[in-house]
């Protein structure tokens, strides 16, 4: 991965990178592993708290950029998130808040990152993992934006993994940051299993799909719930369009999304 980075900059004539820093763990490692490749003075991370950001999330954030000896800025982003929704109230008038206000949040973030890598010329680095974007979970024209995925071949726990190898000599990633419960902080107390199954079950699942191209029957059979089986497999197969307007992600695995996995953008399945 510090490879692809590394080779993708130099081959495009850019030095320098941009991420938003959430305090979670994709990022961080994001982060970490761009610092590698280029040298952390040249790894630029946006804090974009809102009024869902944790406390501790901010102070991991914080930690991780200090730890690596890159420079930082804070962007609070609840004036434009409220100045969105002042603009849209006529419109959604009596229609209750559901996850158009979430990806409100993220949709803003996307629109400052890319301002800031316009205005310097930096690159923006995508964070999403793999098993967010094998089931779509993420934001088009928000968290989904970038010029590259570090990470877009990596499941979940493979995250984990990498972020623990990393940490093996010295804690750069803040621990918090990788025992915290996995949440996008776009409402209160939100967690990535409030919508997910447990990584562990999700990454399964989707490896034996993906990877090994098993079909819904013979996942089942080898003990996970069916119903669990049926809904992930779904996903991903809807989110096909979603992932088709991603960045190129930088490919460790046979079944890389694009080129290593070329699926049409719709169909009808049966599962």
């Amino acid at each position: 991965l510090v490879m692809g980075i590394r080779d993708y900059f130099e081959k495009l004539s850019f030095k320098k990178a941009i991420l938003g820093l959430s305090g979670g763990l994709d990022s961080a490692l994001t982060m970490a592993l761009a610092a590698e490749a280029l040298g952390a003075e040249n790894v630029f991370a946006v804090l974009m708290p809102s009024q869902f950001s944790s406390d501790h999330s901010i102070k991991d954030a914080v930690d991780l950029a200090k730890n690596l000896g890159s420079p930082y800025e804070t962007i609070a982003i609840e004036p434009l998130y409220n100045s969105f929704k002042m603009q849209l109230e006529p419109l959604f008038s009596g229609k209750p808040e559901d996850v158009t206000e979430e990806n409100i949040q993220a949709r803003a973030r996307g629109v400052l990152l890319m301002a800031i890598s316009n205005k310097f010329g930096y690159i923006l680095l995508n964070t999403s993992n793999k098993s967010e974007a094998a089931v779509g979970y993420g934001t088009l024209y928000g968290d989904m934006n970038g010029g590259i995925s570090v990470l877009g071949d990596l499941y979940k726990t493979e995250v984990f993994e990498l972020a623990r190898y990393i940490n093996k000599d010295k804690e750069v990633i803040p621990e918090n940051t990788i025992t915290k419960p996995p949440s996008a902080e776009l409402r209160p107390d939100q967690k990535d299993s409030d919508s997910l199954p447990d990584y562990a079950i999700l990454d399964a699942i989707l490896h034996a799909y993906i990877e090994q191209r098993k079909g819904p029957e013979t996942i089942i059979g080898e003990g996970f719930d069916e119903k669990t089986v049926r809904r992930v497999l779904r996903l991903v197969n809807q989110s096909e369009y979603k992932r088709h307007q991603t960045p190129p992600i930088l490919r460790v695995s046979p079944k890389a999304f694009g080129m290593g996995r070329k699926m049409p953008i719709v169909a009808k399945y049966l599962i």
